[in-house]
């Protein structure tokens, strides 16, 4: 056999077969009982039946007999830091809900992002997310390099990772809800941004870690931070993420700031485009959704973040029929305490047959991919990952559907999307095996808890005093 391009003939092999697969290629391929082949960090082949005779240097043979095989999931949107704040004001709006938490959250330092990084990458990742992504935009001054010890999490527990380099440089002093002492100056988010992607960011093919540039939303950022941001995400070849569209209050806001709705400022701003992905997205109007799919800018969509801050539901089925690029995110953990994606392949399925498409809205393949490929797609990595394809990444993951959960469920997919939530026998990202049966390979996952509930103390006793 000759070597997928881009792996080396030497590369070691693992064989899964067996399996039911779910490609969630450009055609939806699956295949009732079929084998994947893995050569060092690419996929070498995908098929029916069992893995072709003969294979050399193959080092892992996997049986997965009552297995289904996909993608691995692609988050989207999320806030690290927010691991930390689970179950505070859960009976609040958006605004309120910011106001609340923000006086805490301007106290995060090093030693608590690195915890809070570790909870949310050990969460998402044992439960089947390979690709994962952080918003992160509170950089309160003297408090260490919050950007760097959370790419050190994120590498070290041997996840794909976007951090999407937040900033606001509009306190409560200019009509914005952080404290003034936890935004920086507009030269400062600038150049902090720029360093950043300076110093981590990966533009290759097999890259396991890019950065984006991210101001964090209209209501804590200046204009200009917004208009130089673009600006500089593009002469750095970066791509571009904020918040759009999450409550009314937000369009109203835009409305009262700039004369002009959400999209129409983004507009504005240089914010739109295929270099940009925008979180929630939930107020749009037929014209914002036109505008999207003109423009290809890409939505991250937050069933449960949503649902929990009572903000609406995003038109999904009307973005997808549009043509705009949808992924699905978990957000931050202060408004989805569970901080798993594979329920949001479920709750994006539900949120969204309430509205007015009812059963027709999206169904579980659809929501599948969603999860993976339209994730994928989001980040800019389609190329790479999202889908099971014979020289794309090993991000891959292997759920158990033969325990009580599943096993009276014909269709695996519909068992996987709309069943409890599936055990994860193996997770492989980049050819390397990070889940064994449900636990992390990569870090101890009772030491993580640890370090997360003791941070969160440390960090409400010192809000407390404050």
């Amino acid at each position: 056999m000759a070597a997928t391009p881009g792996t080396s003939p030497a590369a070691e092999r693992t064989v899964i077969e067996n399996c039911a697969i779910a490609t969630v290629d450009a055609d939806d391929t699956e295949y009732a009982s079929g084998h994947v082949v893995i050569a060092g960090n690419r996929i070498e082949s995908v098929g029916a039946g069992r893995a072709p005779e003969g294979l050399g240097n193959v080092t892992a043979r996997i049986d997965a007999t009552g297995h289904l095989l996909t993608p691995g999931l692609v988050n989207t949107h999320h806030h690290f830091y927010q691991w930390l704040t689970r179950g505070l004001a859960t009976d609040h709006n958006l605004f309120d809900w910011l106001t609340a938490l923000y006086p805490t959250w301007a106290r995060i330092d090093e030693p608590m992002a690195h915890a809070a990084a570790q909870g949310s990458l050990a969460m998402m990742a044992r439960g089947g997310v390979t690709t994962a992504m952080d918003h992160h935009y509170i950089y309160p001054r003297g408090t260490g390099d919050l950007s760097g010890t959370i790419i050190r999490a994120a590498r070290d527990m041997g996840v794909r990772f976007t951090l999407a380099r937040g900033s606001m440089d509009r306190g409560e002093s200019d009509g914005g809800l952080p404290p003034d002492f936890a935004v920086e100056s507009l030269d400062d988010a600038l150049a902090a941004t720029e360093a950043t992607v300076g110093e981590h960011h990966d533009p290759s093919f097999d890259a396991m870690t890019q950065v984006a540039v991210a101001p964090c939303s209209p209501f804590s950022v200046s204009t200009e931070l917004m208009r130089q941001g673009a600006e500089l995400a593009r002469r750095l070849g970066v791509r571009l993420h904020t918040h759009g569209s999450e409550t009314k209050e937000e369009e109203k806001f835009c409305h009262e700031l700039f004369g002009m709705g959400p999209t129409d400022y983004f507009e504005s701003t240089g914010w739109l485009g295929e270099d940009v992905w925008m979180a929630h997205c939930v107020h749009m109007n037929d014209s914002d959704i036109a505008v999207f799919a003109r423009t290809g800018t890409g939505v991250a969509h937050c069933p449960s973040s949503n649902a929990r801050l009572a903000a609406g539901i995003a038109r999904v089925p009307d973005l997808l029929a549009a043509g705009v690029p949808v992924g699905l995110g978990v957000d931050g953990t202060a408004s989805n305490e569970s901080g798993e994606l594979h329920t949001e392949l479920r709750n994006a399925l539900l949120v969204n047959r309430l509205g007015v498409h009812g059963e027709a809205a999206l169904n579980a393949r659809r929501a599948l991919r969603l999860g993976t490929y339209g994730g994928a797609q989001v980040l800019g990595r389609a190329a790479e990952t999202g889908s099971l394809e014979a020289g794309k990444l090993a991000d891959l993951v292997l759920w158990r559907m033969d325990t009580l959960a599943h096993a009276s469920i014909a269709d695996p997919v519909t068992a996987l999307v709309l069943g409890a939530a599936a055990p994860v026998t193996a997770s492989y990202v980049n050819g390397r095996r990070i889940v064994e049966d449900g636990r992390l390979l990569t870090v101890d996952e009772d030491a993580v808890a640890r370090a997360t509930r003791d941070e969160a103390r440390r960090l409400a006793r010192l809000a407390a005093r404050a």
